[in-house]
């Protein structure tokens, strides 16, 4: 050692440059999912809830993208697969898959996902337009894409998937 104890270094004047940095750009919560190998947002206050190991019971005589109901605490949700709407391939939910409770349109549903990768607080500007490449079908139910982990994510509009949904769409 050079002989400096700790006492010396935290009593010894430091010249720190600090720069405050204000920002005025309001934050939003995401929950961001996989489906069909896509990576997809929502905005977190239309998410009440996701449920990592919820058994869904099949109802008979319903459409394929009406996966069946689930049991939450005693109320009954429905729990829809967005593939169709979406035109994605469909695929078999895997160990990690999990349904988002949602509400939008004045419906509430669940929304099966193959994934959840994370929940976080991004700032609105990181939110872009929706580019002319994505598919023409999804810039009805799209509200933007933005990056994360390198990777794009389209943000989607929860209502307007319901609406669609619920108009048969699905």
């Amino acid at each position: 050692m050079n002989g400096i104890t700790l006492n010396q270094i935290v009593t010894q004047p430091t010249t720190v440059r600090q720069t405050v940095i204000e920002l005025d750009d309001p934050l939003v919560k995401l929950v961001i999912f996989e489906l069909a190998g896509q990576w997809f947002a929502l905005h977190g206050h239309k998410v009440r809830e996701i449920l990592a190991r919820a058994r869904v019971f099949f109802i008979p005589g319903c459409p394929p993208s009406l996966e069946g109901v689930v049991n939450v605490r005693g109320d009954m949700e429905t729990v829809i697969r967005l593939h169709g709407l979406l035109q994605l391939p469909e695929q078999e939910p895997g160990q990690a898959a999990a349904i988002l409770l949602g509400q939008g349109a004045e419906i509430r549903s669940g929304i099966r996902v193959d994934r959840v990768l994370d929940v976080l607080d991004l700032p609105e500007s990181a939110i872009q337009p929706l580019p002319t490449s994505l598919p023409a079908h999804w810039h009805t139910l799209a509200l933007g894409v933005l990056r994360y982990r390198e990777v794009p994510v389209t943000l989607l509009d929860l209502d307007a998937i319901l609406t669609q949904y619920a108009r048969g769409l699905g």
